[in-house]
């Protein structure tokens, strides 16, 4: 029996450690942006010595990037909650709730805005940003198919991951003019998203008369 729970106990440790690390990284990157994160900070904050930062991110943007999956698995989640159906009059009514959702996210979370928002030139986290995205469309295309009757979609172009994307254009802008979201682009971002989907979705689909069962 001590030998199997072991390798529990050093997982348990080492997610333990893990996340220790990303929560001083995740605090740094919203007060003190990306320009000042480095292995040695982030042990500083976490209380640890680099050599254990090191043993599980080997550079700052290995770290960033595993950020940068948290902050998307939060997106993931706030897709995943409850829609009540009933109170859907048209497809707008869904993507409005969930752009503000997701919207949500960045007003709470500055290692969000840091990451997505702002200007950072950091090639490997504007990749994993950019798949992170893809994978939130297709989310997020299932979500809109399970209330209403979606379509057909080109297949050489992910709509909704644009749509999204379209939207963080506006909220960076923001982010660069006044640092932060303001009510006013927060308003511009979410029509900017309505606006491109309007663009395949037409004004009417017919709603589903109960939600579809996901695939999952």
């Amino acid at each position: 029996m001590t030998s199997r729970a072991t390798p529990r106990k050093a997982r348990a440790r080492s997610q333990a450690r893990i996340d220790t690390i990303l929560n001083a990284a995740r605090t740094l990157l919203a007060t003190e942006g990306v320009a000042s994160l480095s292995i040695y900070s982030v042990a500083e904050r976490a209380k640890i010595p680099p050599s254990s930062v090191y043993h599980f991110f080997n550079s700052v943007p290995a770290l960033l990037e595993a950020l940068t999956a948290d902050i998307h698995a939060a997106f993931r989640a706030c897709l995943q909650a409850p829609v009540e159906h009933q109170h859907l009059k048209s497809w707008r009514d869904l993507a409005r709730q969930a752009e503000q959702r997701m919207l949500r996210i960045y007003n709470e979370d500055g290692a969000a805005r840091q990451l997505i928002l702002a200007q950072h030139g950091l090639t490997e986290v504007t990749q994993a940003d950019r798949q992170h995205d893809l994978e939130l469309g297709q989310q997020l295309q299932a979500l809109f198919s399970r209330h209403f009757e979606l379509p057909a979609l080109p297949d050489d172009v992910d709509v909704f991951a644009l749509a999204m994307e379209l939207g963080d254009r506006v909220y960076a802008r923001s982010i660069q003019l006044h640092a932060s979201i303001t009510p006013r682009m927060a308003e511009e971002g979410m029509r900017v998203f309505e606006a491109y989907l309007a663009l395949y979705l037409p004004p009417y689909l017919p709603k589903r008369e109960v939600p579809a069962q996901c695939d999952h």
